[in-house]
């Protein structure tokens, strides 16, 4: 295959993300970022940053039917494609609205809102304490907020050899897009800000995982396409974009199989009421 053509992944950026890195990135912590707030039959959940929807529905399933499930995203496309996914349990779940809205301008009335939750939005936000305000705002007596950021990229290898081939053989910007994801690593800072928008017990978890791909190729490829290095990197030569799958290739063959390439990630779990 040229390398033109290895470079053509199906599908806009937000389905390359519902497809490809939620099953192998993101998917797995969604029910663990849930479990954290305990929804209960009949309440009413909020879901910051709610890309493609994958913590929405599993937090439907917990509601029921009587409940209701909120997604908020700036992003018009992932919320597109959170529309057209089906849950298995989507008729025994809560009620799924999505709606196009900024995280530090949340368009709901004050306490509307049992939980709240925010999975690896946080760290993206330009004003985080407003969005924090905001998600107290929003919610009522007893509320709750579960959020995650991941932990130092040193941390997860395959994505700061990724961020390091990225600035040898793309740009300085693109390693920065790769970096932006770990830049609320630091727990007492993550901890100050939610307790200065007037949260109480907050609590903060450390967990690892794994993130899972086939092969180094498609871990690159894949996340290049349904992220914002979409751009970047196709503005590069196809001999940079060659070095970069090569550079990855070779840093990460202590962490590749026959079968798959699997490195670890680390996160800070964050739990809170108003």
């Amino acid at each position: 295959m040229s390398q033109q053509g290895q470079w053509q992944i199906a599908g806009s950026a937000p389905e390359v993300y519902e497809r490809e890195l939620v099953p192998a990135v993101f998917g797995v912590w969604a029910p663990i970022l849930v479990e954290l707030a305990q929804p209960r039959p009949s309440e009413r959940v909020l879901d910051v940053a709610c890309g493609t929807g994958v913590v929405a529905r599993i937090a439907a399933t917990r509601v029921g039917p009587s409940g209701t499930v909120v997604g908020i995203d700036l992003n018009p496309g992932m919320l597109s494609v959170a529309r057209s996914v089906v849950s298995p349990d989507s008729r025994s779940g809560g009620q799924l609205q999505w709606q196009e809205a900024s995280a530090d301008k949340l368009p709901f009335p004050d306490a509307s809102f049992n939980v709240v939750y925010c999975q690896l939005g946080l760290q993206f936000f330009a004003d985080r304490p407003a969005a924090l305000a905001e998600m107290r705002r929003v919610l009522g007596t007893e509320g709750r907020l579960a959020l995650m950021v991941w932990r130092g990229i040193h941390e997860s290898p395959g994505f700061a050899v990724l961020a390091d081939a990225l600035q040898r053989h793309v740009s300085q910007a693109a390693a920065a897009i790769m970096r932006a994801p770990f830049g609320l690593s630091n727990a007492a800072e993550l901890e100050a800000l939610v307790r200065a928008a007037d949260f109480h017990d907050v609590a903060i978890q450390q967990r690892s995982g794994t993130v899972r791909f086939p092969s180094v190729e498609r871990f690159v490829l894949s996340y290049v396409a349904g992220s914002p290095l979409a751009g970047p990197v196709s503005q590069a030569d196809d001999a940079a974009r060659a070095a970069l799958i090569t550079d990855v290739r070779n840093a990460l063959g202590k962490f590749t199989s026959n079968d798959e390439l699997a490195f670890p990630i680390a996160a800070h779990l964050l739990s809170a009421t108003v």
